[in-house]
């Protein structure tokens, strides 16, 4: 966000512009920060803990928690029976229909993936893949974590139906793995963490990819075309500088529904719309900033200047920085868990011992937890000695080899994989969440403590 201009009105200390993803959402109303009993003690520890890095990942391990303990307890089967229950929605002569835990792949998920989307859209334009010389060791070492562990799964899971799992192991949980390296404080120089964090966008787009391409169902073109005129209406509409929300929500729908009924995955039209969302500011930030100036020395502001200065303001901003800034929590604070609490249930009954020794778990457990620092490690190490790439700075190898390891950590992306890799062998279903929720927990911890003996070395 444009620090300058904001700076003209709040002037923000050191303190607060150094935390990240501090927004509005995060600092709560007036009343939160008041005396009263409920704002002391529930609103402001909550606000406190929501600008922890790891909040996010620390949410996604107790809804993930949650499941498992839900799943497994005496009332196991109402688990079952909630996330299959079955909902209809229909406007006019349209209509959806599928179970809860549907719904939650298919439709709330679209605000995570439209995040990322965001995420990918800023890093392209104005972040570290603009330049490619930053930006070529991350993706280097991107596509080698993706190839590595797909490889390592089709080894052990050979083919048949547990062969079409090789995308599970290419992913990386963002949230998960940058609240790893959270956790771990500044003991982390701040170029290994930026080297994860493009990692893992790359990876993404990556994922993304694999899904659009291998994870599509029998392809309708007709619902294909209307989707893409859809979206042609979205760039349409910039052009012709259409800036109501409304418009583009109304149109995001109409996109997502029309994907869900071509056969291509839906969460995709997430994407597309992040990847369509305007990167550059309306107006330039010097002009606001020299306008707040004037204002601030005007004592005597009425109410239409008012609403001038605050729409001068806001449109400094890029329009993909503004939806980060008010998204981001609700996709790590809101979507993520209830995805886990809704993905996560895994039975562990008396066929864990095969669950976990099955072709499957394995071939995710090792692509996960060996396939990806060795990719990765291996990716960086041929683009430094051709010349391609170097290292991050006060970066090296020993660092690099936990981050590999951290990005082992699949979970959210690699759940969803699954669901899309064996839609009708529930049992096989079982045995992937099994091996991601395994082969994350090891990866996180392997990682972790490669991290820490890395800093002790580091003089």
């Amino acid at each position: 966000m444009s620090r300058e201009v904001w700076s003209a009105l709040v002037q923000p200390t050191p303190e607060e512009t150094s935390v990240p993803d501090r927004d509005l959402w995060q600092q709560g109303p007036i009343w939160s920060r008041s005396d009263r009993p409920v704002a002391r003690y529930v609103a402001r520890p909550l606000r406190e803990f929501l600008r922890v890095e790891a909040a996010g990942s620390i949410l996604l391990v107790l809804a993930a928690v949650a499941a498992l303990v839900w799943a497994n307890s005496p009332w196991g089967g109402s688990y079952d029976d909630f996330w299959h229950a079955h909902v209809t929605l229909e406007v006019g002569p349209f209509g959806v229909e599928g179970s809860l835990q549907h719904w939650v792949n298919d439709a709330l998920m679209v605000v995570f993936f439209f995040v990322v989307g965001l995420e990918i859209k800023y890093e392209l334009v104005n972040g570290d893949l603009r330049d490619p010389r930053t930006a070529a060791l991350p993706i280097v070492a991107a596509v080698g974590g993706m190839v590595v562990p797909a490889a390592i799964y089709a080894a052990i899971a050979g083919g048949g139906d547990a062969g079409a799992g090789w995308g599970i192991p290419m992913a990386t949980d963002i949230a998960f793995a940058v609240g790893v390296l959270g956790l771990l404080g500044q003991r982390i120089p701040s170029a290994a963490r930026l080297f994860l964090l493009t990692l893992a966008i790359v990876d993404d787009i990556g994922a993304i990819l694999v899904i659009a391409v291998f994870y599509t169902a029998d392809l309708d073109l007709r619902w294909l075309v209307i989707a893409l005129v859809l979206l042609g209406l979205v760039v349409a509409m910039r052009l012709a500088r259409v800036w109501a929300l409304p418009a583009y929500l109304v149109v995001g729908v109409a996109t997502w529904y029309a994907l869900l009924e071509s056969g291509v995955h839906a969460t995709l039209a997430g994407v597309a719309l992040g990847l369509l969302t305007p990167a550059t500011a309306l107006l330039r930030a010097d002009v606001a900033r020299e306008y707040a100036d004037e204002a601030l020395h005007d004592r005597a502001l009425d109410q239409e200047e008012v609403h001038r200065l605050r729409f001068l303001l806001v449109e400094s901003v890029p329009m993909v920085e503004r939806l980060q800034h008010h998204l981001h929590p609700v996709s790590a604070y809101v979507v993520l868990p209830v995805f886990a609490l809704a993905n996560a249930g895994v039975h562990l009954g008396a066929g864990l011992g095969d669950a976990v020794t099955s072709s499957v778990a394995l071939g995710i457990g090792a692509g996960l937890v060996l396939g990806k620092p060795v990719g990765i490690l291996l990716a960086c190490f041929l683009a430094v000695r051709l010349g391609l790439a170097r290292l991050p700075r006060d970066t090296g190898w020993a660092q690099v080899a936990g981050v590999g390891a951290v990005a082992g950590i699949g979970f959210t992306v690699s759940l969803f994989i699954a669901g899309l890799s064996f839609p009708d062998a529930p049992g096989l279903t079982e045995q992937a969440k099994i091996g991601i929720l395994l082969a994350s927990l090891v990866a996180a911890l392997v990682g972790t403590a490669l991290l820490l003996l890395s800093t002790r070395r580091t003089p």
